[in-house]
């Protein structure tokens, strides 16, 4: 390519550029915690766009700078919409945009809302094997049977293929069996319970995911878990401050999970202060920090999603697609 043109990659070839490469996603993640851990990122607070006839609806700016080998800057621009679902389309649409860190000029878009799921689910899956210490759960519950959390069952399928029960649950029972049937078919032999209830879930796994579109807290009590459990709250806002409180809490970055009422934000509202975070998952990657102690409370490990995870997978889908000749490249993109 050309200094002045501009490659667009889109949902096809972002897609066929990831598909096998799970640990490769995990791996870039893991860089990418280093990175942030080691101070060697720039990450701006996200943005939300509201609307004054929605509360659910948000179109957020993820802007990111990552080094440590990557030197890539860039922006996610990312719109939930829950009513999509309603009209036969996925609640989130993306793109990515990555700057040329030394002219500053945007090298590549590509389509965001993979390479979204896949940073989501390569963190939650790289966050269960280093706070479990590697150790295989009996059983994994999924709270939510969206988009997101059939990505976090994918990962965690690389990361631990003999895992023989899941439990699941939605508020639409329908979507939740199609979710289970969509495991069992990747999981042949596995035993599939869809649950009637988010309790009944935490109940029979030590291994849960939070994958739902909750704007404030509804669970409010998990002394039904089993001690020691290990909860991924990737949607953010599913457990009170309360429960938060009372148990071990892992993040990705404490200064950005730690706001826009956050299950974590509310908690630090309560508490005034926010000690009852362990550390960051960057921290005990680096071998700074010990992972929580396995002393029957739970460890709820609770993601922001930052940008230099979008940046660190964008990178890898530019390198394969690119390399691959894939895409559209826009010639003289920009004024000579």
């Amino acid at each position: 390519m050309q200094a002045d043109d501009m490659l667009v990659l889109g949902a096809r070839e972002v897609e066929g550029a990831l598909h096998g490469r799970e640990d490769e996603v995990i791996d870039a993640v893991r860089r990418a915690y280093e990175a942030q851990a080691r101070g060697e990122t720039s990450l701006p607070h996200s943005s939300f766009l509201r609307f004054p006839d929605s509360e659910e609806d948000r179109i957020i700016s993820l802007p990111a700078y990552l080094g440590d080998g990557f030197r890539l800057a860039g922006l996610k621009w990312i719109a939930s919409v829950p009513g999509n679902v309603r009209r036969g389309m996925e609640r989130a649409s993306a793109v990515v945009i990555l700057n040329d860190r030394d002219t500053g000029r945007p090298r590549a878009m590509l389509e965001g809302s993979i390479i979204s799921k896949q940073r989501t689910a390569a963190s939650a899956a790289l966050a269960a094997r280093v706070l479990r210490g590697g150790r295989a759960p009996e059983a994994i519950g999924f709270v939510g049977c969206g988009p997101i959390n059939a990505e976090v069952a994918h990962f965690l399928a690389v990361v631990w293929p003999e895992v023989p029960r899941f439990v699941v649950f939605d508020l639409d029972e329908a979507r939740a069996r199609r979710f289970g049937e969509g495991i069992a078919a990747g999981r042949p032999g596995a035993e599939l319970r869809v649950a009637a209830s988010v309790e009944e879930v935490l109940a029979a796994a030590p291994l849960t995911a939070f994958g739902t579109t909750a704007i404030r807290p509804h669970v409010h009590d998990l002394s039904v878990c089993p001690p020691g459990a290990t909860l991924l709250h990737v949607s953010l806002r599913d457990l009170a401050p309360e429960a938060i409180l009372a148990h071990h809490n892992v993040v990705d970055d404490l200064h950005h999970v730690n706001r826009a009422q956050t299950s974590i934000h509310l908690a630090s509202e309560l508490a005034g202060n926010t000690d009852f975070v362990h550390g960051s998952l960057g921290e005990i990657l680096l071998g700074r920090l010990e992972p929580p102690p396995h002393d029957g409370r739970l460890v709820i490990f609770s993601p922001f999603g930052l940008g230099t995870l979008d940046l660190a997978v964008a990178d890898l889908v530019q390198r394969v697609a690119g390399g691959r000749g894939e895409g559209v490249r826009i010639p003289s993109f920009f004024p000579p």
